[in-house]
Order: structure tokens, then C-alpha cells, then sequence
């Protein structure tokens, strides 16, 4: 695994040997999908994608995203989690699939399929049959996390992406097409970066800083392997998430 100092000298940690200490938490179970929903505060139709996504996040075999987007704060509410970078990350998708359109809410399953969020049965039927190939496991050693990830001589190269949430936020809209309610949004994510790239003939392990890893207030962590073709997003391969 090549490493890029993404996350300072801190990730000096970085090693390809296994840990000889014992882990202090069990390991994460290993998803079948990771589903990334793309929504706004302030857009009248996402309210059933953001409820259909606490659903799947209940799953143990789901690892479930929400990028809220930032296109929709002409409409009179400015998203308090809205991100221009999220909103590119959508455009990367379509772009990649050859659209130029882009909507919410969508959700996107293992980086390859993007379908309505708010129809339950698409959704469902986008997630039937879906696999993540490759293994990710994280655990906790003392005030660090250990990332193991496997290697696989089937797939290239791909981006390891550490992606931090909060599992629940709750927020009251004052203005805008949701104007007046009260929403509990979950999985809500709060950044976004590469750790570097996975190589498969190698399998990678990998130590951070918890304290690190999990800065700015956020409640989760989400590791996730991606390929890239052309600088676009393309098929997931494989993710785990650890929550404190």
C-alpha cells in the first residue's frame, strides 16, 4: 500500500506487519454494500430517502452514507452539513456514467448503481444480490485503530478512503420546502480523505490516532476501498465502519 500524508505525521503508525497487541474490540462484520445517500434540508422529497437510510444503517451488512449535498441553499435554507465536495462527488458519478444529471435524493450502491432514494422497492432491488468482494476489518488497540485490508490479485489498485459521520443529528428547519419540521438525519457525513492506495498483490495494514480519526466531534468512522478510473469514482470493493 502506497501512503500519502493525508493525516500528518501521525500516520507514521503505518505498517505492513501485524499488531502484536491484542484487540480490544470485536471486529467489525463485513458489509455487503455500502450505499451512499445524496440529500439536502432543504429539498421536500428527501425526508423518506434520509428515513429509508436510518433503516438500512440498522443493518449489520450495510454500510450507509449521507452526503448532504450543498445546490439546494438557493431555495432559502442553507444545509448545515451541505459540502460543495459532496455535491462534486455526486457529479463525479453521473459523469462517470455518462449523465450529466444529478438529483436528490439518490442513493448510490457500492459505487456502481444510482437509483431514486425515496422508492423503497428500487432501492431494495439495487441492494438484492449485491457484494463487496473485498475484506476490511478495523479494530480497536488501545487509543489506535487497526485497519486491515486484504489482498486480492482480481482487482487494481484502488483509494483507501476515510470517511467520518455522525450516526444522528437533529435539526429544526426554519425556512425553505421543509420549512417547520423537526428531522432526525443519520450517518451524516462530516469529511472525507484518502489515506492512500490499496495495492492488491499486497494487502495493507494500517494504524490511526483514534483521537485523530475521529476529530471534529464525529461518532463513526467509514473505511472504504474504491477504484478510480479516469480520476471518477468507480466499483467500491470492500469497507467496514467502528463506531465509539
Amino acid at each position: 500500500m502506497t501512503l500519502r500524508p493525508f493525516l500528518g505525521a501521525a500516520l507514521a503508525a503505518f505498517s505492513f506487519a501485524a499488531l502484536a497487541a491484542p484487540a480490544s474490540a470485536e471486529p467489525v462484520s463485513r458489509p455487503r454494500a455500502v450505499v451512499e445517500l445524496f440529500t439536502s434540508q432543504g429539498c421536500s422529497s428527501c425526508p423518506p430517502a434520509d428515513a429509508l437510510l436510518t433503516s438500512l444503517a440498522e443493518q449489520h451488512d450495510v454500510v450507509a452514507l449521507a452526503y448532504h449535498v450543498d445546490y439546494w441553499d438557493y431555495a432559502g435554507w442553507k444545509d448545515t452539513f451541505g459540502n460543495g465536495d459532496y455535491s462534486d462527488r455526486q457529479r463525479d458519478y453521473a459523469k462517470g456514467w455518462g449523465s450529466s444529471r444529478i438529483y436528490t435524493p439518490q442513493m448510490v450502491v457500492n459505487g456502481a448503481k444510482g437509483v431514486v432514494g425515496s422508492r423503497r422497492g428500487e432501492v431494495h432491488g439495487a441492494l438484492q444480490g449485491a457484494s463487496l468482494p473485498l475484506t476490511v476489518d478495523i479494530a480497536q488497540h488501545g487509543d489506535m485503530l487497526k485497519i486491515d485490508i486484504s489482498p486480492d490479485l482480481d482487482f487494481e489498485n484502488a483509494v483507501v478512503w476515510l470517511v467520518t459521520y455522525l450516526d444522528r443529528v437533529d435539526v429544526s428547519i426554519d425556512k425553505g420546502e421543509n420549512a417547520g419540521k423537526s428531522m432526525v438525519y443519520t450517518q451524516v457525513v462530516t469529511g472525507r480523505q484518502a489515506l492512500g492506495m490499496w495495492e492488491g498483490a499486497s494487502g495493507a495494514d494500517l494504524k490511526l490516532p483514534m483521537g485523530e480519526a475521529l476529530a471534529a466531534g464525529s461518532s463513526g468512522i467509514a473505511v472504504v476501498v474504491q477504484q478510480e478510473h479516469d480520476g471518477l469514482p468507480g466499483p467500491i470493493l470492500g469497507a467496514a465502519t467502528f463506531e465509539r
